[in-house]
C-alpha cells in the first residue's frame, strides 16, 4: 500500500476555453484535435449555499418512522455556507455517540410487517447485489460471521474524494479485509494540495470514519479494482472541487481503463452550481487519451429525507440514494427492501432543462429523465442500496476506536460505484463511434442505460428490486421515485 503520495500539481491541458472549441451543436465535438479547459478553481463553488429545491409532482407522504437510534456524528449535519458534510449516521442504542463495537453477534432490530434489520455484512450485501439473497450463507452474522464476500473482480481505479485526513486509512482497509476476510486492497492516499491550501491535511475524526467507509466499502464489490483515497485539505467546495480534479487526473494518467470517483458528502444547492458540474464529468479531463479513458462520478443523495442536494443533483454522475433491507423475523433470510425514510432525493432548483449545452442542466445530452418529468429539471436520486443504520454495515475506524455500524448514502455511493466498477462496462460521458468520422458526442451513458431499462418487460424486474414501500417524504412507488431512483441493483446485468 501507497500513502502520503503529494499530489503538489495539476494539469491543465491547455487555455481554450470550453465554448470557443465546440462546433454546432454545442454539445457536439470533433474527438480529434480538441482540448479542453480545466481551470484550477470553480467559480460556483464560492457561493453561498442555497435553496434545496422544489418538490415534485410525485406522489408524496409523510417520512416513514425511523427504526431504532440513530446518533448524526457534527460532520454530518449542516455547515456554514460555503462547507459541505459528510453523509452518514451511526446506529446507537440511546441516540448518543455510540462506542465502538464490543458485542461479537448482531441482536437485530424489529422491522415493519414481522420483518427485521440486522448490521449487513460484505458476504450478506454480496449475496443481496451481485449473487442470489436467498443462498446459503447469506444471513449477517455479526463481526463473528465471517463470510468473506462477493468474488475477485474489478478493473482499473475506484477514487475516494474525501477532505482532511485520516492518519490510520490503510492499517482501516486492511483490518477490515482481515475480518471477513477480503482479499488485499491496492490501495493509494493523496494530498489534494496542489492548490495551497496546505501541505498536509489536517486530522479530523468526523471525516476520517467517513474515509474509513468509503474506501472499505468501496473495496468490497469490486476487490480488483485499486482504490484511491484524495484528501482535501478542508470540506470547503473550492479546496473539494480541486480534489475531485485530482482524481479525475490521477485515473486518466495512471489508470487507462478508467474507474469511478465516489463523493459522499454534498451541500444546499446554489446559484452557480452549474458552472462547476463539468468537473464531475470525464469529458472535461479525458481529451488527453483521445476520449478513451471512461470515468463515472457518484455522489450521495443526502440524509435528511426529501430535499435535493449539490452535487447529487449533477446530471452528469449517480446520484445514490438509500434503502432498508428487511429480513424475515424468524429465519433472518431477506424479504425485501424499502425506501430508507433518511435518504435524500427531489427536485433541482438549479439543474433545469436547456437545448443549448451549458455544461451542466438538463438536457437533449442528459435527456434520461425525459420520458418520466420531459423538460423538467433534474430529480434524484438515480440508483440505490442499502443506507439505513438500521441494516446498516460494519466499518473498521482506527482513529474513532474500532468497528462501527454506519449507515446514511455514504454507504450507498462507494458501495453502486464498487458494483458498477464490477460490471465492467467502463461507462463515462462521452460516445465514440467511427459511423461519425470522429464527430462523437457527450451524453450521459450510464443514467442512460439505467432508465432506458424502467420501460422493458424483462430487464428491469430482472437487473433491479423495484422498490415499492416506505417514504423519505416521497413514496416509494413502482419504477422511479425520489427516493430509490429506479430501484438497488440485482446482479450486474444493466449497470
Amino acid at each position: 500500500m501507497k500513502e502520503n503520495t503529494d499530489y503538489s500539481y495539476f494539469r491543465c491541458v491547455n487555455g481554450n476555453t470550453l465554448n470557443s472549441v465546440w462546433p454546432s451543436p454545442l454539445w457536439r465535438f470533433r474527438s480529434i484535435g480538441v482540448l479542453v479547459t480545466l481551470p484550477l478553481f470553480a467559480l460556483g463553488a464560492l457561493a453561498q449555499e442555497g435553496s434545496t429545491g422544489a418538490v415534485s409532482s410525485l406522489e408524496m407522504s409523510p417520512r416513514s418512522a425511523q427504526i431504532g437510534q440513530v446518533y448524526v456524528p457534527p460532520s454530518s449535519t449542516e455547515q456554514k455556507p460555503g462547507f459541505v458534510h459528510t453523509n452518514y449516521v451511526l446506529r446507537s442504542m440511546d441516540g448518543k455517540k455510540p462506542a465502538p463495537l464490543s458485542i461479537a453477534t448482531d441482536a437485530g432490530l424489529p422491522g415493519p410487517n414481522s420483518t427485521t434489520t440486522f448490521a449487513e455484512t460484505p458476504a450478506s450485501l454480496g449475496c443481496l447485489y451481485i449473487g442470489s439473497p436467498y443462498s446459503s450463507g447469506c444471513v449477517p452474522k455479526g463481526l463473528n460471521g465471517r463470510g468473506g464476500g462477493p468474488s475477485a473482480a474489478g478493473y482499473g481505479a475506484i477514487a475516494i474524494v474525501d477532505a482532511f485526513d485520516n492518519p490510520n486509512a490503510a492499517n482501516d482497509v486492511a483490518t477490515f479485509n482481515a475480518q471477513w476476510p477480503l482479499l488485499a486492497t491496492n490501495f493509494t492516499k493523496i494530498y489534494a494540495n496542489g492548490n495551497g491550501s496546505c501541505s498536509v491535511p489536517p486530522f479530523d475524526s468526523g471525516w476520517a470514519l467517513e474515509e474509513s467507509l468509503d474506501i472499505e466499502w468501496a473495496h468490497v464489490f469490486a476487490p480488483k479494482a485499486a482504490i484511491i483515497l484524495v484528501e482535501a485539505c478542508s470540506n470547503s467546495w473550492s479546496d473539494l472541487l480541486y480534489a475531485e480534479q485530482v482524481a479525475f487526473n490521477y485515473i486518466v494518467n495512471n489508470y487507462p481503463a478508467g474507474g469511478q470517483v465516489s463523493n459522499s458528502w454534498a451541500g444546499g444547492e446554489f446559484s452557480g452550481q452549474i458552472a462547476d458540474d463539468p468537473f464531475f464529468a470525464d469529458w472535461n479531463y479525458v481529451g488527453v487519451t483521445g476520449w478513451k479513458t471512461h470515468i463515472l462520478a457518484f455522489a450521495s443523495a443526502g440524509d435528511s429525507g426529501l430535499g435535493a442536494a449539490y452535487p447529487s443533483t449533477n446530471p452528469w454522475l449517480i446520484s445514490a440514494g438509500g434503502t432498508t433491507v428487511l429480513r424475515d423475523a424468524s429465519s433472518d433470510k431477506f424479504v425485501s427492501e424499502s425506501c430508507w425514510s433518511g435518504s435524500g432525493g427531489g427536485t433541482s432548483s438549479q439543474e433545469t432543462y436547456a437545448t443549448s449545452f451549458t455544461g451542466g442542466n438538463m438536457g437533449p445530452w442528459a435527456d434520461f429523465q425525459y420520458p418520466i418529468f420531459g423538460q423538467g429539471s433534474r430529480s434524484t436520486p438515480d440508483l440505490s442500496s442499502d443506507a439505513d443504520p438500521a441494516s446498516g454495515v460494519y466499518v473498521y475506524s482506527g482513529a474513532n476506536g474500532g468497528w462501527f455500524i454506519v449507515g446514511g448514502t455514504s454507504v450507498s455511493s462507494p458501495s453502486l460505484a464498487s458494483m458498477i466498477n464490477r460490471a465492467g462496462n467502463q461507462l463515462g460521458s462521452v460516445f465514440l463511434t467511427p459511423v461519425t468520422s470522429g464527430g462523437d458526442w457527450f451524453n450521459t451513458e450510464e443514467n442512460n442505460l439505467l432508465y432506458a431499462q424502467l420501460a422493458t418487460t424483462h430487464a428491469y424486474r430482472g437487473n433491479f428490486y423495484d422498490i415499492t414501500t416506505g417514504s423519505n417524504g416521497a413514496s416509494a412507488v413502482a419504477s422511479y421515485d425520489q427516493c430509490t431512483g429506479v430501484g438497488s441493483p440485482r446482479g450486474v446485468l444493466g449497470k
